[in-house]
This record gives C-alpha cells, sequence and structure tokens, in this order.
C-alpha cells in the first residue's frame, strides 16, 4: 500500500506542477489571467510551458528566462502566448510580462511589481503600448522609437533592451 500512496503522491505533484507556472508568484498569475481574458476575450484557457531544446537555449541570450514563456491555449487552439521575466532598474529589479498572439506579436506589457523610489513611470499603459505590435525579428531604439521618460532613464532603457533580447530569442525559437 505504501508504494501505491507515494506514485499517488509523485503523480498528484506531477500534475500540479504541470498545471501551475513554478516561478510566477500567485499574485502575479492573477493579474496575468485577467489581462489574458481580456485581450482573448475568454473565461478560460490553458498556460502550457515553452520549452526550448537544449540547443536553441545555448544560442540565446543570458538574460532569457527558460521558465517564463507560456503557450495560452483553448480547446486546443493557441490563442497566443506570455512570457514573464524580470530587468534590472538602477538598485533593484522590476518583473513584467509580455502577452503576444498566436504569432508572436506583442498585444500587452505590464509592469507587474516596480521596486524603486523613482522610474515608476514606466508602468504607464501610455508608455507601455509603444511596443504593441513589434514582432520577432524586429528591434527598437531608446530615444527614437521608444521615448525617454525623465527620472526613468535607467529603468526605461532596461525595458527597451529587455523587449528587444525576448523578440531576438522568440526569433530562435520560431526557427
Amino acid at each position: 500500500m505504501t508504494g501505491f500512496i507515494m506514485k499517488l503522491f509523485t503523480y498528484i505533484s506531477i500534475l500540479i506542477w504541470l498545471g501551475l507556472p513554478a516561478n510566477i508568484p500567485k499574485n502575479y498569475l492573477k493579474t496575468i489571467d485577467k489581462e489574458i481574458q481580456l485581450l482573448f476575450d475568454v473565461s478560460s484557457f490553458e498556460k502550457i510551458p515553452v520549452v526550448p531544446e537544449p540547443d536553441v537555449l545555448a544560442k540565446m541570450t543570458k538574460g532569457f528566462n527558460p521558465e517564463g514563456l507560456y503557450r495560452i491555449a483553448k480547446d486546443n487552439s493557441d490563442l497566443g502566448y506570455f512570457y514573464y521575466a524580470k530587468a534590472p532598474s538602477k538598485t533593484d529589479e522590476f518583473d513584467f510580462v509580455v502577452i503576444f498572439d498566436d504569432d508572436f506579436i506583442i498585444k500587452k506589457i505590464r509592469i507587474l511589481a516596480y521596486r524603486e523610489d523613482y522610474g515608476g513611470e514606466i508602468s504607464s499603459k501610455r508608455w507601455l503600448r509603444q511596443f504593441d505590435g513589434l514582432q520577432t525579428g524586429t528591434s527598437v531604439d531608446y530615444g527614437k522609437e521608444v521615448r525617454g521618460i525623465s527620472g526613468a532613464t535607467i529603468s526605461a532603457r532596461s525595458m527597451t533592451v529587455a523587449v528587444n533580447e525576448l523578440l531576438s530569442n522568440l526569433t530562435l525559437i520560431q526557427q
């Protein structure tokens, strides 16, 4: 009987692990879920981890979070993807999510947590909208296509770099 209980426990643990994004805090998951529901006009969906092949992962930039990419699906149909990661600010880091359509075109970026006294303006929906529509294989320059923010220069540059690296890394996954 003990062997059966251990197998059952292991099976349940695997199901829980597959069903819950392990590296994303629960309060962020609620926010991400709400954003996905609004963007894709769905009430329920699945979050399926996308695990890059080892040879692809080896080509990616150091900052890529291999546990942060998820496919969004409903009824065996892909709706899009989301990517959760952190980026550096002046003395700390901030957490963000990028939500894509099924062609890896950015639909929305949301700052989930900003921990600095200054620079929180990068959380502005208006400022973040300038990344909407970007897709794999493209990049933007801070100060040109991406407007700077007085008092948030480091964080705004960091967000721009993070988006460019993400789009570049996703190009490798698509190949």
